[in-house]
């Protein structure tokens, strides 16, 4: 990484050692006023005291465990759960028969509005009833 791309335009070039003792404001995306926020907040004034305030290393520290920390058993128990309830309603394993009765709807039903009947029997049929006559008009 060229630290370069992090430094306001003024401290590009500048050693590290000299970064360190820079202001806060020579971060790039630390504005002035920022600055002394930080100052007036944490009693921060340059990049060496950001880096080693201990909010900072805090966050740091949650930050990089947090991709390590393994589930608890709470965690688990409720995807495996999940995971079991899925395969009840979805079993991945049960191949569909050859004489299941699985129809297969050759014209789509139109869309309808779920509002006063969700499972659409009558409009289903109705739509359907309706496509197979527009196909045999069509074939004729």
């Amino acid at each position: 990484m060229n630290i370069d791309t992090v430094v306001d335009q003024e401290y590009v070039g500048h050693s590290f050692r000299a970064l360190a003792d820079a202001p806060t404001s020579a971060l790039r995306g630390i504005s002035v006023k920022d600055a002394k926020a930080l100052a007036q907040a944490f009693n921060v004034h340059t990049v060496r005291e950001l880096a080693e305030l201990k909010f900072v290393k805090w966050a740091a520290a949650i930050t990089a465990l947090a991709g390590e920390e393994q589930e608890t058993p709470a965690e688990q128990a409720r995807e495996t759960l999940l995971d079991s309830g899925v395969e009840m309603t979805f079993p991945a394993s049960d191949p569909v028969s050859v004489d299941a009765g699985i129809t297969r709807i050759e014209v789509p039903p139109e869309i309808v509005n779920a509002h006063d009947d969700h499972q659409h029997a009558a409009k289903v049929e109705h739509s359907t009833q309706k496509g197979l006559k527009k196909e045999e008009a069509g074939a004729h």
